[in-house]
């Protein structure tokens, strides 16, 4: 019986040393084993780029309001966040501090800001014509000429309504420190106040779409001249109003957006020209004009373009030139560059 035992256990530990061999004959050295594959690591697509753009109230951002909503809705392809303020004073800092990429201002702030960042501030379009109108409630005031021994209320003090009223008056032969009075007001509406307050102020200098809101205030108001034709008088380049600016850090890191925005920027400016009674309500409803009924009426007298390119130069140059003839300050105190002039996309 013993010899049986020990034959039992002497076949166990042979199978059990054969089953070892045979496990590590199937198990290669660690040192042999293949390394486990890493996956790729997938490169991710860089975030897109929002073209943050800022407007101010009134016909500088009336050809943007079409664009403002369809950015609201999702339906561009670009990513646009736009804000919108009551003063350049408002826009300027954020401009500067690179808190805003784009933004439309008066045509000499844009020629100033690119003198005071030394060219960092470029011209990508014209946004807006003449907007400038004289209104009286005097029927006798039919031309410039009779504006000899008035006071003359305007806004714009040291910006572009005083210097392009000072060069229209002065080609006119109306020296305007001695034949009139100019009676300078900080906005619009005050304008309009005093107007209604004192009827020894029959006469003014206002913008669209003010000079709309005024007659609906005042009903024997009237336009007597545009500034726009007294323009045309004397040069064969329009007269400029508004005009869209760029970061030029911007426009050079992001060529793509850029050509986006101009897409985008045209489409929206023929939609205000040719839809007016969308554009108006669009007006209202971003804040840029006071009501839809005041917008409508007053979105043809706005002389609202997308203007760029060569054709945006040859236009700016000359009116920026008036305007350092009147006062080197009122551009920046030189004329700009041609690199303020960003090419077409």
């Amino acid at each position: 019986m013993k010899k049986v035992l020990s034959l039992l256990l002497a076949l166990t530990l042979c199978l059990g040393l054969a089953a070892c061999t045979a496990q590590q004959e199937q198990t290669p050295p660690a040192a042999e084993q293949t390394p486990a594959v890493e996956e790729p690591v997938q490169e991710t697509e860089a975030d897109p780029v929002t073209c943050r753009i800022a407007g101010l109230k009134g016909p500088t951002t009336m050809g943007l309001v079409n664009l403002m909503k369809k950015a609201e809705e999702g339906q561009t392809q670009q990513a646009y966040e736009f804000s919108v303020y009551g003063t350049a004073d408002e826009i300027l800092p954020l401009l500067l501090q690179g808190e805003l990429d784009v933004a439309a201002i008066p045509a000499n702030l844009a020629s100033t800001l690119y003198a005071k960042t030394e060219g960092q501030i470029q011209a990508m379009a014209v946004n807006t014509l003449g907007v400038l109108y004289v209104v009286t409630t005097d029927d006798s005031i039919q031309s410039l000429e009779d504006l000899k021994g008035r006071t003359v209320l305007s806004t714009g003090k040291g910006t572009t309504p005083e210097y392009l009223f000072r060069y229209l008056l002065n080609q006119a032969g109306i020296d305007p420190d001695k034949d009139l009075t100019l009676d300078y007001k900080s906005e619009a509406t005050e304008v309009v106040a005093a107007m209604q307050a004192d009827s020894s102020y029959p006469v003014a200098v206002l913008p669209q779409p003010y000079v709309t809101a005024a007659q609906a205030q005042m009903e024997n108001l009237r336009v007597a001249i545009s500034l726009t034709d007294e323009w045309n008088k004397y040069s064969e380049n329009p007269l400029i109003t508004g005009v869209t600016v760029v970061r030029a850090e911007f426009a050079q890191e992001h060529p793509e957006v850029m050509e986006a925005l101009a897409a985008d920027y045209k489409a929206s400016v023929e939609a205000a020209c040719n839809d007016l009674e969308t554009t108006a309500a669009l007006c209202e409803e971003y804040g840029i004009v006071a009501s839809a009924a005041i917008a409508q009426k007053a979105l043809p007298a706005c002389n609202i373009v997308y203007m760029d390119g060569e054709e945006m130069k040859e236009a700016l140059e000359f009116y920026l030139q008036v305007l350092y003839d009147a006062d080197p300050a009122s551009v920046g105190g030189a004329l700009p560059g041609d690199d303020f002039y960003l090419a077409a996309s």
